[in-house]
């Protein structure tokens, strides 16, 4: 392994900490935040310089700090589900902890929750958030992936028209607009659509940057630096999307790799066997990520996260509220619908030449066993495992690593 962390990962997490802070910071100074899921359209924020935070990013906050048991437990003593979906209603509990118990002194209190309508626990969580003093929600819909075109990766980018369909963009344009009229009653402010359209062109700017560094990684000889490493050198900078702070940070990211690819760098000297994540990150346990390689020459060299970044997010188009419908009707489908996902992990699998695949399925995520039937049939074995990221009850009852041991020595 390298002695060091990536440079640009330990900058990207120190930014995302002082950041929080200063959202604290407004907050207290009385303006009004937003709590956003990860499909929301968080352009809209920016333009409106609405600060927000990512529910699953601070999910991943309080589970990597050990709060995540005791903010189900909260919920769990409210009469509410401590066992569903614990990557969106986990924030909802931590709000609940004692004020020495919160991660970086806790959350405050949004005004404003928006969520997509992805299935009716996320719909019925937000719906809690609107139930608090001073929180208001608003959520959007979720339509369904018709038409199927293949490679839809290549289409995304310029033809988002054809690969998503106009009825689909319609409706959430529509809902978008509505959107930035709520928000435009509630807090005095204006769009300004040209500010949009920048922000726009520089999250296209930072997708870029991201696919050249995906790619970079999966042409290199030896696996050049640790997934979880570039799990948040990606995703800090995925929730400042439209930001030149962003662009930088991405462009580093690259550079950065680049440097240890002509280095000749393996994060895993003797590599054997390379690995890839299916699913989103176990972030309460990132140096599972790492434990296999002195054993096993076993080296996770793909997560989703750099690599939805690299083909998830670029849109071209000269209407910016379009533009961002298109970036974000998708973004459920391209992940976890077949075979628009069965496809894509199939591609990556295959570029970055990953001889296992562990498969973390969660409860909330539709047509898993359609991705790990489409690698399997590629000659590439996988290990499925079913628990939640975030929450460590469930990661601990599933025995991940005993687990993952076996997998590779038995069939990788």
């Amino acid at each position: 392994m390298t002695d060091h962390r990536l440079r640009s990962a330990v900058a990207a997490t120190r930014y995302q900490k002082e950041w929080f802070q200063s959202v604290r910071q407004r907050a207290a100074a009385g303006e009004p935040i937003a709590l956003l899921n990860a499909d929301a359209p968080h352009e809209v924020f920016r333009a409106l310089d609405i600060p927000y935070v990512v529910t699953q990013w601070w999910s991943s906050i309080i589970a990597a700090k050990r709060a995540g048991p005791a903010s189900m437990e909260r919920l769990a003593a409210r009469g509410l589900p401590d066992f569903s979906q614990q990557y969106d209603a986990m924030p909802l509990g931590e709000q609940l902890l004692d004020a020495e118990d919160r991660p970086w002194g806790g959350l405050p209190a949004p005004r404003f929750a928006v969520a997509e309508r992805s299935g009716d626990v996320t719909a019925k969580i937000f719906e809690q958030w609107g139930r608090l003093p001073g929180t208001e929600t608003f959520l959007l819909s979720r339509t369904g992936a018709d038409p199927l075109p293949d490679r839809w990766w290549e289409l995304v980018p310029h033809d988002w028209e054809k690969a998503f369909g106009s009825d689909r963009l319609d409706l959430l344009q529509g809902e978008i607009e509505e959107l930035i009229g709520w928000l435009e009653d509630r807090t005095a402010r204006t769009l300004d659509r040209d500010r949009l359209a920048e922000i726009m062109d520089l999250g296209n700017q930072q997708a870029e940057w991201n696919r050249k560094t995906r790619d970079l990684i999966a042409a290199a000889p030896f696996a050049p630096v640790l997934v979880n490493d570039t799990m948040p050198a990606v995703m800090a900078p995925q929730w400042q999307r439209g930001t030149t702070w962003a662009v930088d940070a991405a462009r580093s990211l690259y550079e950065e790799t680049a440097q240890r690819v002509a280095d000749g760098v393996a994060v895993c000297p003797g590599e054997k066997r390379r690995l890839m994540w299916v699913g989103r990150g176990l972030w309460s346990d990132l140096g599972l990520y790492t434990r296999f390689q002195e054993e096993f020459g076993a080296v996770f060299v793909w997560s989703m996260y750099l690599a939805i970044a690299a083909d998830g997010y670029l849109r071209y188009g000269e209407d910016p509220v379009r533009a961002l419908a298109a970036r974000f009707v998708g973004i459920t489908d391209q992940l976890y619908v077949p075979p628009w996902s069965a496809q894509w992990y199939v591609k990556e699998a295959l570029s970055h030449r990953v001889d296992g695949v562990v498969h973390l399925m969660a409860d909330d995520t539709p047509g898993s066993g359609f991705i790990t039937e489409a690698l399997e049939a590629e000659g590439i074995p996988v290990l499925e495992i079913r628990a939640n990221n975030a929450d460590q009850r469930s990661s601990d009852a599933a025995r991940i690593p005993e687990r993952m041991a076996e997998f590779i020595r038995d069939r990788v």
